[in-house]
């Protein structure tokens, strides 16, 4: 197979792509549209509840974003001509059948039309509502399955997924697929319908007891919670995604399919310029609460390996991948990320950006420079719950005493501090699990499609997805680091 015409290949395809205001999906519509401008045509399914409603998002969300600066400059006068001939924005949910569609026109298009479909779509908050995860992650990727298999001209199926779908499993963690009714965490009869039955009925029953619209978040919030650790996952998100995944591999058929599984997926490396990046993406929280000075003690594993990939590499990944196995009736799995050929470790990770921060000091609203100092980074969880105890002990004591005094400078202090505690707890309790991940994901499937592509006339100027590429310090301190201050603080 010659990957030298890989960026040929895109060309008079029609594509669908789900998620399309996600983070992952606007990089790879901006790398499309760039590197082939003959490509036929990009159906991008947005949430709304019409067709003009979904061109207001595709402009506010997506096209109008600082990452197609690159593509206006080089189509000029010509770019909003090109997206529209180029990009058929679709108001549409994949929770729903058919993807929600109500344009039955434009619907029988897509069917008659479409090449590939790329399932991007999700709700990436960990401690989603378990039916509203259920709904997207979960039923979403059975949805866009058999609206693929309707496609007529349909030659693949990409459908996203992440890395950490292997819950909290440790050693080498393969890319294989994961069934329903495995034994998961001494727990055996997985059954998705299950799932979204008693998430069903949970619900219904909360709703006749006229509660709270807040009260019904935060049980089905717990629930889901509940369900994922029964069964061997940290939190909603990746329980959900897994099962998703399930389902793609049970109602495939003889549809081609790959599944992508990206680890923690992080700002740019280099297109369609270095550090691009878009919202607290996991772990950044932890830096940008570091940064401000806000976190002076956490809960982590130095040694612990934290498994990174760059966005746009990632998005490289996803279109050779494309090129390797279209019209192949076959369903692959491949996990992109860097433990296993080029780790980076929480300490390491630390040091960059007391490194950073120490030279590059935030300035806050009142133009005061924020001094870091090297945080204690807790690697055992009693002592840092005993360290928590003892200052929240203290600060109450100090605080009751300071309302005596009537000392306002005292009282505000002990509220900063308190707000620090509160800070350091939240992080910890999301993040807890990748933070002692004990799992390295092999990537021998990504590799291999590296070496072939690599072998068979790749362009890895432009299609660069090997992690071994990557000078982790250098990217941080000049490139991650400089976005996340930029675009998050």
């Amino acid at each position: 197979m010659d990957f030298g015409n890989t960026t040929e290949f895109l060309a008079n395809k029609t594509i669908l792509v789900t998620g399309a205001t996600g983070f992952i999906a606007k990089i790879l519509v901006e790398k499309i549209l760039r590197i082939q401008p003959n490509v036929k045509k990009l159906y991008l399914l947005v949430r709304a509840k019409d067709s003009e409603s979904a061109k207001i998002r595709l402009q506010d969300e997506v096209i109008g974003k600082e990452l197609f600066r690159v593509l206006r400059e080089i189509r000029g006068e010509t770019f909003d001509s090109f997206i529209s001939e180029k990009i058929t924005p679709v108001a549409g949910d994949t929770s729903c059948e058919n993807l929600g569609l109500v344009d039955d026109q434009l619907k029988d298009d897509m069917f008659k039309d479409v090449d590939v479909v790329i399932n991007v779509a999700a709700t990436t908050k960990f401690e989603e509502r378990y039916d509203v995860a259920l709904g997207v992650n979960t039923m979403g990727a059975l949805h866009v399955v058999n609206f693929a298999k309707k496609c007529a001209n349909i030659k693949l199926l990409i459908h996203v997924s992440t890395a950490y779908v292997c819950g909290e499993k440790r050693g080498l963690i393969p890319e294989c697929p994961y069934s329903t009714g495995e034994t998961l965490n001494g727990v055996s009869g997985l059954d998705v319908d299950t799932e979204k039955k008693l998430a069903e009925q949970l619900l219904s029953n909360l709703k006749a007891r006229e509660l709270p619209e807040k009260a019904v978040r935060q049980i089905m919030k717990s629930f889901g919670r509940q369900r994922a650790k029964l069964y061997g996952w940290p939190n909603t998100y990746v329980f959900t995604k897994a099962m998703g995944e399930m389902l793609v591999g049970q109602f495939r058929g003889d549809l081609p399919v790959v599944t992508m599984r990206p680890t923690i997926v992080c700002s740019t490396y280099k297109e369609p310029f270095p550090g691009w990046v878009e919202g607290c993406r996991t772990i950044d929280s932890v830096a940008v609460n570091y940064g401000k000075g806000y976190l002076s003690f956490f809960l982590a594993d130095g040694n612990s390996v934290f498994d990174l990939i760059p966005a746009d590499m990632f998005v490289n990944s996803i279109i050779v991948a494309m090129k390797a196995h279209v019209s192949q009736p076959s369903m692959t799995i491949y996990q992109v990320g860097c433990s296993y050929r080029n780790p980076v470790s929480f300490g390491e990770l630390h040091d960059f950006h007391y490194n950073y921060f120490t030279k590059h000091p935030w300035s806050n609203s009142e133009g005061a420079l924020v001094k870091v100092r090297k945080g204690l980074v807790l690697s055992n969880i009693l002592i840092f719950q005993l360290i928590l105890f003892l200052w929240i002990f203290l600060v109450g004591k100090v605080l009751n005493l300071a309302n005596v005094m009537g000392s306002r400078s005292l009282q505000q202090v002990l509220v900063n501090v308190d707000k620090k505690l509160n800070i350091a707890m939240k992080l910890v309790e999301l993040y807890r699990p990748y933070l002692f991940f004990k799992g390295i994901f092999v990537d021998s499937n990504t590799e291999k499609l590296r070496i072939t592509a690599r072998e068979n006339g790749l362009d890895e100027d432009v299609f660069n997805f090997d992690p071994m590429t990557i000078n982790w310090r250098d990217f941080f301190i000049n490139v991650h680091i400089p976005a996340i201050v930029r675009y998050l603080f």
